[in-house]
């Protein structure tokens, strides 16, 4: 497999989101349109809907730089390498954002961390981005120009 910049487009795009972490901020940022951001809920609900999962230290890598991972933990924590809980948190987190989605406008931003981990030294930060947001646009990795 040759991992082009076209590549890394194509992944962006099928994920629905683009994710990077702020480490000044101590964040990950997360922006999607509705229906990215429904692709981040559906990731997150697949994840904890699935028994399997149900052991501390399981995860899953999410995107074409693998480097977020939605995993299970024996309490809610958001850090620098993922958004972790036992599988009913994440559940609840899931529905969560999905309300969040259904009530906001374009731009709209909103911090995750006080409903879900209000003690992690972490936050999520999802943006509600135009329906034809491109999430590979935000990939500064990308030596190409966005086409």
């Amino acid at each position: 497999m040759i991992f082009s910049d076209e590549w890394y487009r194509s992944e962006w795009r099928r994920l629905g989101f683009h994710y990077e972490l702020d480490e000044v901020s101590r964040r990950w940022n997360i922006n999607g349109s509705a229906k990215g951001l429904h692709s981040f809920v559906a990731a997150i609900r697949e994840y904890a809907a699935d028994s399997e999962n149900d052991w501390v230290s399981c995860h899953l890598n999410l995107g074409p730089h693998e480097y977020l991972e939605i995993g299970t933990w024996s309490s809610a924590i958001i850090d620098d390498h993922w958004i972790a809980g036992p599988l009913s948190e994440l559940l609840s987190l899931a529905t969560f954002i999905e309300k969040w989605i259904g009530a906001s406008k374009v731009g709209d931003c909103v911090s995750v961390r006080p409903f879900f981990s209000p003690d992690s030294r972490y936050d999520v930060w999802l943006r509600l981005a135009p329906d034809d947001f491109d999430p590979s646009s935000l990939d500064t990795s990308l030596a190409t120009p966005f086409s």
